[in-house]
């Protein structure tokens, strides 16, 4: 039994209307529909196919009046608010099938709407937009592969996938060929979700990692970290260095690099041995250590990651492989989503990390030339 809500002067409510006082009236709508006086206290229910709007206008409520909004239909509903009327949200106005949310009057004009499930998700500008769908849900998805702002209009939650450039070889140093570097470290992955409110926040796409430089430039929203580059190889005879993900080690049983941060990351492989051309290990990937280089062949480097569940298959390039080890005269390790080969041959180069997959690089034989990291990458999403 639903209450007469609102009460009129003079009412006298029976026990079992009392006793329903919270079982608010449903106004079930099936077009668009303009919001009046009478629906204080009452729950407008939706129920329209196709895009539809609620139309909250000026003067119609007081103070603290509240209404509760849902969506029942496959079409979106849209809170609209008439001339002169502000809704604020701090999630969305536009209520999929099966949202709402209660409608409070702050004054005749102003009024605040709060969406049931907690805060939704903001809206954002910048980068290549995109349109995807992940697990029948539809979002928008920017993608930056260099660095760009990315502008929030309406605060909110936005979802990351975020890679850092990745790491670069480094030059053995050494006049024989017999010598061997380590492989470069994949860049970091990181999918997380962050509330921003409204304004421009700075993407910053880390380049992969110079000559000798041990870490690459890191993927930032602001000042909010997010994902790191992988450190450099290790050159000859020397250990891998330590980051996010570890570098490979030099030849002659050198170490690995480790993980700088505990529970995250992995560690690069350790440097063959036989100081006279044993091979450098491989760099960490996103997802996988760096394996051992051995007496006659450059380490494997760890794996990478792809994006593919994120975006909704839309992205299915795997990011952030390490490089390889360098094994001249023999067989350098053979580098994976994005990472370079270590060099196969005698005084050969090191192959730079791929663009935008944060790849590390492969590892340098001799007096090979170094190679840089692939860049890094960012994509943002947000629910329509």
């Amino acid at each position: 039994m639903a209450t007469p809500f609102p009460f009129g002067s003079g009412n006298v409510l029976t026990a079992a209307q009392m006793n329903a006082i919270t079982t608010l009236p449903i106004n079930d709508q099936t077009a668009s529909y303009v919001a009046l006086v009478g629906d204080v206290g009452k729950r407008i229910v939706m129920n329209v196919g196709s895009a539809n709007t609620v139309t909250i206008n000026n003067s119609i409520f007081g103070v603290s009046d509240t209404i509760f909004i849902a969506n029942k239909g496959a079409g979106a509903t849209t809170i609209t608010a008439g001339a002169g009327v502000t809704i604020n949200s701090s999630g969305s106005l536009v209520l999929a099938q099966h949202g709402g949310g209660t409608l409070v009057a702050l004054s005749a004009s102003v009024f605040t709407f709060f969406p049931s499930g907690g805060i939704g998700y903001g809206t954002a500008t910048g980068g290549t937009s995109s349109s995807i769908t992940v697990s029948g849900v539809s979002y928008t998805m920017l993608e930056f592969l260099s660095d760009d702002n990315l502008v929030v209009s309406k605060a909110g939650l936005f979802d990351f996938f975020a890679l850092g450039g990745g790491g670069s070889s480094n030059a053995s140093n050494h006049s024989v060929s017999s010598q061997n570097s380590g492989g470069g470290a994949g860049g970091d992955v990181i999918q997380t979700t962050l509330f921003l409110d409204a304004g421009t926040y700075a993407i910053d796409i880390g380049a992969g990692a110079g000559i000798a430089v041990a870490r690459a430039f890191d993927t930032t929203v602001g000042t909010v970290i997010i994902a790191s580059g992988g450190a450099s190889g290790g050159t000859t005879n020397a250990d891998g260095n330590s980051g996010v993900n570890g570098g490979g080690a030099g030849n002659n049983n050198k170490t690995g690099g480790f993980t700088s941060a505990p529970n995250l990351g992995f560690a690069g492989g350790n440097g063959g041995a036989n100081d006279a051309g044993g091979g450098g290990g491989g760099g960490a990937g996103a997802t996988a250590v760096g394996s051992n280089g051995t007496s006659s062949v450059g380490g494997a480097p760890g794996a990478g990651v792809s994006p593919s569940t994120f975006s909704g298959g839309t992205k299915t390039t795997t990011v952030g492989g390490g490089g390889g080890g360098a094994r001249g005269s023999g067989s350098g390790g053979t580098g994976v989503d994005g990472g370079g080969s270590g060099a196969s041959t005698s005084n050969g180069n090191g192959t730079a990390g791929t663009a935008n997959r944060g790849g590390g690089a492969g590892g340098v034989n001799g007096t090979g030339t170094a190679a840089a990291g692939g860049s890094g990458l960012c994509y943002i999403r947000f629910k329509v």
